[in-house]
Formats: structure tokens, C-alpha cells, sequence
């Protein structure tokens, strides 16, 4: 992915073997990643057991959020595609036992049908 793209907000598909070493601290042994998704300094990472958002925050990005979400927790999700004059599309997920869902913004494109995609594989396993 292209920095110009990056700071767009554009999404991506990530090379799921670097994105496994940068999140080996926290994969459990022998999980491995299936899918992962770039969204400017973010992450949207889907493992055999798991979905796992990664947020950086603040300006280094050195503060970082691991957000696992077992499929099994996961009770239904909505992707809205970008309208003609709409910059971005949206990506929203339920979590059993809460009223708000997660909400993850993505640039027009693709992308946000890939991540929709995958999660239709993996939720109800």
C-alpha cells in the first residue's frame, strides 16, 4: 500500500506473514492468521480462532489496542458501501451481550467486501 493511499484511509490486504510477526506477542501457540486487512495505522485480522482489531493511538502509534473478539461472541454485522457523494463505507459488529456495536470506517472500494467476506466465513463456524 502506497503512503498517499494510507493517508487516504484507503484499506488493503496485508501480507499475513509480516502481520503475524508483528502480532506474535499476542497470537496464541500455534494460531495463525487467515486474513488481515490494513487500514491506514490500524488493523482488521481474522485468525482461525479469532477476530482481532489492532488501533494505534496517538501520534507515534507506539500505544496500541488488541480488540479479540471469539467468532462464537460475534452475533451479527453490517457493512454500508459509500454512496456517490459518500467518502467512506462502514464495517459495524455485534458483540454478544452489548447494545453498541464496534464501528471501523473504511475508504470507498473493495476492501470493505473482502472484510465483509471473511467475516461471513468465519462467524457461525
Amino acid at each position: 500500500m502506497g503512503l498517499l493511499s494510507g493517508l487516504l484511509g484507503n484499506a488493503s490486504a496485508a501480507d499475513t506473514a509480516d502481520v503475524e510477526e508483528g502480532l506474535a506477542r499476542i497470537l496464541a501457540d500455534g494460531e495463525r492468521i487467515e486474513q488481515a486487512f490494513r487500514l491506514i495505522r490500524d488493523l482488521v485480522v481474522f485468525t482461525e480462532r479469532r477476530l482481532i482489531l489492532v488501533d494505534r493511538q496517538g501520534l507515534t502509534g507506539l500505544k496500541t489496542e488488541y480488540h479479540s473478539i471469539p467468532y462464537r461472541a460475534i452475533s451479527h454485522f453490517s457493512v454500508e458501501s459509500a454512496g456517490a457523494l459518500d467518502l467512506e463505507a462502514e464495517l459495524k459488529v455485534w458483540i454478544s451481550g452489548t447494545e453498541q456495536p464496534i464501528q471501523k470506517q473504511f475508504s470507498r472500494g473493495r476492501t470493505i467486501f473482502d472484510v465483509q467476506k471473511a467475516l461471513a466465513s468465519h462467524v457461525g463456524r
